[in-house]
């Protein structure tokens, strides 16, 4: 287990500069998941922590020794990559040998470690099935041993889970969590999808264009989003945006959208002259009969909730809630908004208020 440090991190190819000094601090076990669009640097930044990137410039160190002009092999990392990377004339205990045989360990250590790796994977049944007789997610977890058995300072995974179907996804994220805890390691975890930061991340990292936009905690950000792009990203279904401005009602300052719909803003609000943009997660709106009245769009029922598309003044908003309703489209209904879990942002910067 180790720290690992980035900083001012940049990478370029010719011209073209696609990481923009980066800074990240990652403590010794933490589990810290690097988040954003596809095209924002987040695997870019991975490949150079693992060191099949070169660096532009800056200084990434791994257990307080800088590592730039270090061989991948000699940085005592274990990367687990999408596509798992398997030898398919190699059976499942030899895969996940492999790399301690490179390394001219003896035979007896290979098949203890081997075994202990399978044991805390559950792939003890499997030891002897090659890769082509493994369904995706053994072939996740057969790649996941392969890394344990190196007992590496620091685990690196590039979008392990994107090859895997919605329900397994959900199984091999509580089975990496609860990796974590049991091997107590460090791991740097990339991916585009935001419930899989929010739901395994001690600390998440948010980038856009090669850049960091917040770091901190998966609540902290959900809570107190920096600024409109982090906001947007983290939470699903996504936060409600309007645009307007904030302006004294009946003696108190409430927002007040382009199209004229007024909504109220967290007590204790100042004022602020400039336009700005008003945002609600759809779980902070509930169906109440003193609510604000709005025009059903759509309803899409899920069974344990349902998902409001409608429109509130000129405005579209969408809400989820736990009631099963029986309105129809075209019907009012009625939404309130709760005003302290409002976000305002300065429309002009994006940045929170």
């Amino acid at each position: 287990m180790a720290q690992v440090a980035v900083k001012q991190i940049v990478k370029k190819y010719g011209h073209l500069q696609v990481i923009h000094g980066v800074d990240i601090d990652i403590a010794d076990g933490e589990f810290v998941v690097l988040v954003g669009p596809s095209g924002c640097g987040k695997s870019t930044l991975l490949r150079m922590i693992a060191g099949l990137e070169t660096i532009s410039g800056g200084e990434v160190s791994i257990g307080g020794r800088v590592v730039n002009d270090v061989l991948p092999k000699d940085r005592d990392i274990a990367m687990v990559f999408q596509n798992y990377a398997l030898y398919p004339h190699k059976n499942v205990a030899d895969n996940m040998g492999f790399p301690l045989k490179l390394k001219g360990r003896p035979k007896s250590e290979i098949e203890e470690k081997v075994r202990k790796a399978a044991d805390i994977l559950d792939l003890g049944k499997l030891l002897d099935r090659y890769p082509k007789q493994l369904s995706g997610g053994q072939r996740q977890r057969v790649a996941m041993g392969r890394a344990i058995v190196r007992d590496p300072q620091v685990f690196l995974f590039d979008e392990p889970l994107s090859n895997l179907d919605a329900k397994l996804r959900v199984t091999m994220r509580v089975e990496i969590k609860e990796l974590h805890q049991r091997l107590k390691t460090t791991i740097i975890y990339v991916t585009h999808d935001q419930i899989e930061a929010m739901t395994m991340a001690d600390k998440i990292v948010v980038m856009r264009d090669g850049r960091v936009e917040q770091i901190g905690a998966p609540l902290d950000l959900y809570d107190r989003p920096s600024n409109i792009f982090v906001a947007g990203f983290i939470g699903s279904p996504s936060m409600n945006f309007m645009r307007g401005k904030l302006a004294t009602q009946n003696g108190q300052i409430a927002f007040v959208s382009d199209k004229g719909t007024v909504l109220p803003v967290p007590a204790g609000t100042a004022a602020h002259a400039d336009p700005v943009i008003y945002g609600i997660r759809p779980e902070h709106i509930d169906y109440r009969s003193d609510g604000q009245a709005a025009t059903i769009s759509v309803l899409e029922p899920t069974g344990s909730e349902t998902q409001i598309f409608a429109h509130m003044g000129g405005d579209p908003i969408n809400a989820v809630v736990r009631d099963r309703i029986s309105l129809r489209p075209g019907e009012a209904i009625p939404l309130q908004i709760d005003p302290q879990r409002v976000h305002l942002f300065d429309r002009k910067s994006g940045q929170r208020l």
